[in-house]
């Protein structure tokens, strides 16, 4: 069997000695568990399964999917159909990389301020990488929390989930959340991130209201990718902002959509805007300590970089 000792924890980056992961990432996952095997298949195994379960588990996308539940007994992530607790993501077969490239992103949302659940990269049989993350909808024994995506709120579908508008998001916003000046900041940060992290896929059903303590908020972010590194399109948004999808500047962002139509104040934008200025420095290192191929994490690094300037986070 593939032994993939590595000094670097696929979980949380951290050094790791000899061992596949690092004590605290095992821990993250649970404080009962004392190591965390393999899975028992390989990349081409894992899409194979993912294939074959389609039809029979409630997550869906293009990308392939699996529903696991963590066994801590045996140290391991086991497949199910159903009532599984974790996600878990396999390489693709026809882009490079995915699984690192969208544990990396999250690690970057989570050091702006953006919730996100716990993830990680795992090992596979052959030695390849395994996106997971746990279901933030699922809690105690087979209880979940009410959660709904905005293709769902507003009658869209997966054909239509393109055909709308980030303006349109709002009124969502508005009409479900508990507080909605609280999420429309949070909202607002999110596209700022996904600009800045080359996200052009947020779509309808990457946005997702969740309901929890009778407490409507933005759920949890997921599906945090950067995909310019994966095509050539020259859209920057999945959803057109200002009537475009591309060459968007700061004035789009910030003057049109926080202040115009958001109606944001001044203070609170740059709160958002100052967390990307202060944290510019530790973005740029977790992509070099990443498990993206150090050209990917040049070519992650200089559309961030460029992104900024295009940006021109300053005081306003």
């Amino acid at each position: 069997m593939f032994s993939p000792f590595m000094n670097k924890c696929p979980i949380t980056y951290e050094p790791c000695g000899e061992a596949s992961y690092s004590t605290k990432g095992v821990r993250l996952l649970s404080p009962q568990l004392r190591g965390l095997k393999v899975l028992r298949f390989t990349a081409l195994e894992l899409r194979q399964q993912a294939a074959a379960r389609a039809g029979k588990m409630s997550i869906q996308g293009v990308q392939p999917k699996l529903s696991a539940r963590l066994k801590i007994k045996n140290k391991q992530f086991e497949i199910v159909d159903l009532r599984g607790n974790y996600i878990l993501k396999p390489p693709s077969d026809s882009y490079p990389q995915v699984p690192e490239n969208e544990d990396l992103s999250m690690k970057l949302a989570h050091i702006v301020g953006i919730e996100v659940p716990i993830h990680g990269l795992v090992y596979a049989k052959d030695g390849s990488f395994t996106y997971f993350i746990k279901r933030f909808d699922r809690y105690g024994r087979n209880k979940k929390y009410a959660l709904e995506d905005f293709a769902q709120l507003t009658g869209s579908h997966r054909d239509t989930k393109y055909k709308w508008s980030m303006e349109k998001l709002l009124p969502v916003i508005e009409q479900h959340c508990s507080f909605p000046a609280l999420e429309k900041l949070k909202l607002f940060r999110r596209v700022i991130f996904c600009f800045l992290t080359g996200n052009e896929d947020m779509h309808l059903k990457n946005f997702s209201l969740i309901t929890r303590e009778n407490i409507t908020t933005l759920s949890p972010a997921y599906d945090l990718l950067n995909s310019t590194l994966l095509t050539s399109t020259q859209e920057e948004l999945a959803l057109p902002l200002h009537g475009k999808k591309s060459k968007l500047k700061a004035e789009d962002f910030i003057d049109y959509y926080a202040k115009s139509r958001m109606g944001l104040n001044k203070g609170s934008i740059q709160k958002v805007l100052n967390v990307f200025i202060r944290q510019e420095t530790s973005i740029k290192q977790l992509i070099h300590r990443s498990f993206l191929s150090t050209d990917l994490q040049e070519r992650y690094l200089s559309i961030f970089t460029e992104r900024m300037k295009r940006l021109s986070l300053k005081k306003i």
